[in-house]
């Protein structure tokens, strides 16, 4: 799969404008300025497909990027504060009505802060994820920030957060580039016809 080979596709603000779902799915889930964009800018090698914003909570769209295998759906950050209630209720049901329909989504990469433990959208999210068995793995971010030390503690922390499930934990840094290689073979991966449709 090439990751370079990619363009912004459409935004979707209501449930009714979402695309057909013509293509394998890979969808970006996490709280506002969990570093979103710059891991999607950084898995494609571009420095502005996914717009970096210094206000949280700007994205307020389901926006669609195509590649030649698959579409990447970065959904709008939630858990920002300062949102007025009518906006998260909005953003909500965007969501909601996304995962609601019959998508053809192979995997969710949800975002965590890496320096923190999950707040309670980020736990919301992930019981989401798993009482609706949605394949995902627990992507967590801005892992060059922690010194030696830290970073061991708290890759050790979300291990054993997920212990009792098979999600995988993948330190991640925009900055270094660490994960990028990890990601993208999931992502290849996920995007593979299923077993059944290879059998002679």
């Amino acid at each position: 799969m090439n990751f370079q080979q990619v363009a912004f596709e459409s935004a979707a603000g209501k449930a009714s404008q979402l695309p057909a779902s013509n293509l394998p799915e890979i969808v970006f889930s996490g709280k506002s300025n969990v570093g979103k964009s710059s891991l999607l800018n950084k898995l494609v090698n571009r420095k502005s497909l996914a717009r970096v914003s210094a206000t949280p909570g700007k994205t307020a769209t389901i926006n669609f990027f195509r590649l030649s295998d698959c579409r990447l759906v970065d959904l709008p950050g939630y858990g920002y504060a300062k949102v007025s209630q009518a906006e998260k209720k909005r953003w909500a049901e965007l969501v909601e009505g996304y995962f609601a329909q019959e998508r053809n989504i192979r995997l969710v990469i949800q975002l965590l802060d890496l320096r923190h433990a999950p707040t309670e959208d980020d736990r919301g999210m992930v019981e989401f994820l798993l009482e609706n068995e949605i394949p995902f793995v627990a992507v967590c971010t801005k892992a060059d920030k922690l010194n030696k030390t830290q970073r061991t503690a708290q890759i050790a922390y979300y291990q054993e957060l997920f212990s009792e499930t098979d999600i995988q934990v993948l330190p991640f840094s925009s900055q270094t580039g660490e994960g990028v290689p990890e990601l993208q073979a999931l992502i290849a991966s996920a995007c593979l016809p299923p077993e059944e449709d290879l059998q002679p």
